[in-house]
């Protein structure tokens, strides 16, 4: 007499079928993505609608109506009315100078606080983050005054004082960005394997040798993502320019858009292509520094 043994069963021991669900998640997050991406790119695209129609025929069709033509009037009318060379130029002289000194700085300051053994490192950290939980309106009074006091020379200011002057950009600029970029600097920093300060202390470097010479060049990822993200936040910068400036020649080109507006009508169209314009350097600095910008975005985020 056989006997009768069970059938075994297929699905004994195998896991759970999760492949529906995963893809369930790939779907809902690629419609996010996308509705995300519809929503991110709808004003550029309507700034470069409304930069290349006349003023005539917005006026006579409205804005929401199909283009009878189409024209680069608006960029040519907003590079000659608005003087866009010169407060481009104050600009790249404001820019430039600030993210060099704000890297320079935070990358000292940053080696300090996650490569030195200083005792008070950590708290020092936090005092530099601490300043950018605080909203730059609460500072405008006390800078003001501080600004209309300070004494400059004359090649730097022509009213003789901080206030009203391209240095004063400069300086409030590598003050406000200086904290965070000391933040994100000393979390990289401390991914850095001990090992290469130790060999380099068997070697007898001292500290600026382990900061310029081993330290710094490997930040450079980090550096050009923070270099990126610099220049984008102080070349669109429009608060301290219109708070510290007076004099109209020497606004940033951010600042000055607000000369296409007009006295008693706006020019939407001429606005448009004018902010089309401003924006472009951001843009071309952006695509050079992409792939460092991305490199230093995800190095330090995962330990092998």
């Amino acid at each position: 007499m056989t006997a009768l043994t069970a059938a075994p069963d297929r699905h004994a021991g195998r896991p759970p079928r999760t492949r529906p669900r995963v893809r369930r998640r790939h779907v809902v997050s690629q419609t996010f993505l996308l509705v995300a991406g519809v929503v991110w790119i709808l004003p550029v695209l309507w700034a470069v609608y409304l930069a290349l129609r006349p003023l005539s025929e917005t006026n006579r069709y409205g804005y929401v109506s199909w283009p009878r033509s189409l024209t680069l009037q608006n960029f040519k009318d907003a590079w000659t009315q608005g003087s866009v060379p010169h407060y481009f130029w104050n600009s790249l002289f404001i820019t430039v100078p600030a993210v060099i000194l704000t890297l320079l700085l935070a990358s000292a300051l940053a080696f300090v606080v996650s490569r030195l053994r200083i005792r008070f490192g950590l708290p020092l950290l936090l005092l530099f983050t601490a300043g950018n939980l605080l909203p730059q309106q609460v500072f405008l009074a006390p800078l003001f005054k501080i600004y209309n006091n300070v004494m400059v020379p004359s090649w730097l200011s022509d009213s003789g004082k901080l206030y009203d002057s391209l240095a004063g950009l400069i300086v409030i600029n590598v003050s406000f960005q200086l904290g965070f970029c000391v933040f994100v600097l000393s979390n990289f920093m401390k991914t850095i394997p001990q090992s290469i300060t130790d060999a380099a202390l068997m070697d007898g470097a001292g500290a600026w040798t382990q900061y310029w010479h081993i330290t710094l060049p490997l930040c450079r990822p980090a550096l050009a993502a923070m270099a990126t993200l610099l220049t984008t936040w102080i070349y669109n910068d429009f608060f301290w320019a219109l708070a510290l400036i007076s004099t109209g020649t020497n606004y940033p080109i951010t600042t000055a858009l607000n000369d296409l507006k007009g006295t008693y009508a706006v020019d939407n169209n001429l606005l448009a292509a004018g902010s089309l314009i401003v924006a472009a350097p951001t843009l071309v600095v952006y695509l050079v520094l992409q792939r460092q910008f991305i490199a230093g975005l995800t190095l330090g985020s995962t330990k092998e």
